[in-house]
């Protein structure tokens, strides 16, 4: 179906478009409609929009999910799917480091996980604030079994001793600490420009 111009969510969405649209050319860029996507937030979980509309020589309709700076989003920001296939990909760095773990010297394991593994955890983690603890569970076992492989501990050992020795803090910890610091910073005036509360001076 497409979208009637009656229809607010369309007249919102195309009088969003225009107005970036023409910010693009002010600042003598170029829009490539082919990676261009419509997606829209809806204000409660069980509103569902279903509709297609013209951007310039584009027609879409917004998907179930996007991907941004790699973090996949979804209309109801639960982030499964980011944390589904992410989870993935950090199991799959893991088992690589297991399989050459017996080649490694001993202090050589704890930079390689640090590098491949948990920095990618940490990565644009503030989204998550909020989130349940079921939510990111899949992530803290992925925390829990790189510590292990640290310290070639078996699957059944306990955590909070290898974490305090490595210096990291549990996941739901990393996220409230991020999101806390970057309040923080924004509060201070401390962050970047991008980040401040106040409106830019002229």
């Amino acid at each position: 179906m497409v979208g009637s111009e009656d229809d607010p969510t369309v007249a919102e969405a195309q009088a969003a478009w225009q107005t970036f649209s023409a910010w693009m050319k002010e600042h003598h860029l170029q829009l490539n409609l082919a990676k261009t996507e419509l997606f829209v937030f809806p204000e409660t979980q069980t509103l569902q929009h279903d509709f297609t509309m013209q951007l310039g020589s584009l027609t879409t309709s917004p998907p179930s999910s996007f991907r941004n700076l790699g973090v996949i989003f979804d209309d109801q920001l639960t982030y499964k799917d980011h944390i589904a296939i992410t989870t993935h990909s950090y199991m799959f760095a893991l088992h690589n480091i297991r399989k050459i773990k017996p080649f490694l010297m001993e202090h050589a394991a704890q930079p390689l996980v640090q590098a491949l593994v948990i920095s990618r955890l940490d990565y644009c983690n503030a989204l998550l604030a909020g989130l349940p603890s079921c939510a990111i569970k899949p992530l803290q076992m992925i925390q829990n079994a790189a510590a292990r492989l640290v310290f070639s501990m078996p699957k059944r050992a306990h955590v909070t001793p290898l974490f305090i020795s490595l210096h990291w803090l549990p996941v739901a910890t990393c996220i409230k600490f991020k999101a806390l610091m970057l309040a923080y910073r924004t509060a201070t005036a401390s962050a970047p420009s991008y980040e401040s509360t106040s409106p830019p001076e002229a």
